[in-house]
């Protein structure tokens, strides 16, 4: 549960916060005074401060300034009166998280307060190698002791002391961002911000400014000058996930600061330095996507410093038990219940099974199988993706045969007796895993043409594919291509 520390002396804006971020979402802590919230940041050590830049005791960026000194990566969000938006774009420049004009909106408040709990637990969840599936419980492991895992973790060590660009390979769900956390956290920035942007998830259109920002007006909707990710997080680390998703112009920004240490804000002219590490990953084939146009190949010489491949799960081998093993131990300790019991039958169809969405699928699939269970026994009835089968193979055409439904009369009468307390969470994540099961087997696993079908952007199907675990394995069509 993230820790709020709300630094303001208004009893309004105090009240609102406990009734927004309550638990078991947030605890929130509150303080009305520089020198009250400084001693509780000391004491407390919140994930997300949120700083009114007017206080009894001090104004303008001193609190700021001292909380960024104590510890530069937990990120701070600042509510501006009238007359301080100029100093709150200073801040953002000096590393804020962001900004929040009064009278504050509540929607975007929740927004921006998950995303920079989100981007403090990267920095702070230690992320451990576990060769023999073992862990603190406050950690994301690395887990494996494949030939191809040392590797790994052989390149983890190799290249985090340095200031190197990193390229980090691999199919979806192998684990590229946990081994990009690793390579910041085990080298010499630790103690700096470390920003995350999925290059695939945000709009074309917006991308350019999410990582250079812009001057007000620079386009429709710029209502106020924006700081990007480059500008915010200098000294620290930037990961660009889907770095294969980024677009023609935006490379060719990405080149210049990756090369020169600098670059302008959309629609400004003032150029700005940068001194950002940057590590990038993708599923995707660079090579295959210089040969035909859609990505410059100096930007991939640039990036392509130091290479770390990550292996899919099906070439793992005993790897699938260790995690199995680990995955099974921390998600009984998050639903409350006791470890299960796994048969060797169990093991076996784990180990048959040829994984397309790797190590996120394998979660997917334990964590569903954990909650359906009846008994202390995980049977392979209890993991719909073994009762599946294998991902169907590439076709187009007619529509493949409907999955299965689940019962969702007893999926939620299980869920209740269990004693569930994110039921409506549970349901979602049912739900739109089979719905856009059904609807990719509709179109042969074409996700324009599912999109379309959904009323969603390509966009955000990989999105929802991607937290899912679910991956299509198939040939790309003509279609995808001119797409992707």
């Amino acid at each position: 549960m993230p820790t709020l520390l709300l630094i303001d002396d208004e009893p309004v804006i105090q009240h609102a916060f406990r009734k927004a971020f309550h638990p078991p979402d947030y605890e929130t802590i509150t303080a009305r005074t520089a020198a009250e919230g400084l001693t509780l940041f000391a004491d407390r050590k919140p994930d997300v401060v949120v700083l009114d830049v007017n206080l009894p005791d001090s104004t303008g960026l001193q609190t700021f300034e001292r909380v960024k000194q104590s510890d530069a990566r937990v990120p701070v969000l600042l509510i501006t009166g009238r007359g301080t938006t100029e100093l709150a774009i200073q801040a953002m420049k000096r590393g804020a998280f962001d900004y929040l004009p009064k009278p504050l909106a509540y929607d975007q408040l929740r927004e921006l307060v998950g995303r920079a709990a989100q981007v403090s637990r990267l920095m702070s969840v230690p992320t451990v190698v576990a060769e023999s599936g073992a862990a603190p419980a406050k950690a994301d492991a690395l887990v494996g002791r494949a030939p191809a895992m040392h590797e790994v973790y052989k390149a983890i060590g190799r290249v985090a002391g340095t200031d190197a660009t990193v390229l980090i390979l691999g199919e979806s769900g192998t684990g590229k961002e946990l081994v990009a956390r690793a390579i910041y956290q085990h080298g010499e920035r630790a103690d700096k911000p470390f920003l995350a942007v999925n290059c695939g998830a945000i709009p074309e259109a917006l991308l350019e400014s999410e990582l250079f920002g812009h001057e007000r007006g620079a386009f429709t909707g710029a209502d106020r000058k924006h700081i990007g990710k480059f500008e915010q997080c200098n000294g620290g680390t930037i990961f660009l996930d889907e770095i294969g998703e980024l677009p023609l112009l935006a490379q060719v920004k990405l080149l210049r600061a990756l090369q020169e240490q600098r670059f302008e804000r959309v629609g400004g002219t003032e150029t700005i330095q940068t001194n950002a590490r940057v590590i990038a990953a993708t599923n995707a084939d660079l090579e295959k996507l210089v040969a035909n146009g859609r990505f410059r190949s100096d930007l991939y010489f640039r990036l392509n410093v130091f290479t770390i491949h990550l292996p899919p799960l099906r070439q793992r081998g005993d790897d699938i038990d260790l995690l199995t093993d680990y995955y099974l131990t921390r998600f009984a300790t998050e639903f409350d219940r006791p470890v299960p019991v796994v048969p060797p039958e169990t093991r076996e169809a784990l180990r048959r099974y040829r994984w397309p969405g790797n190590v996120r699928e394998l979660q997917s699939a334990l964590k569903q199988g954990l909650l359906q269970m009846s008994g202390g026994v995980l049977l392979p009835d209890f993991l719909g993706v073994l009762q599946r089968g294998q991902a169907p193979e590439p076709a187009e055409g007619p529509a493949a045969p409907a999955r299965p439904m689940l019962d969702w009369n007893r999926f939620v009468a299980e869920r209740l007796e269990a004693g569930s307390r994110e039921l409506y969470a549970e349901c979602l994540g049912v739900m739109e895993r089979q719905l856009l099961t059904r609807v990719l087997d509709r179109t042969g696993g074409n996700q324009l043409r599912a999109a379309a079908l959904l009323g969603i952007t390509r966009g955000s199907l990989r999105h929802k594919l991607r937290a899912l675990g679910l991956t299509i394995e198939r040939g790309v069509s003509a279609d995808d291509e001119r797409e992707e």
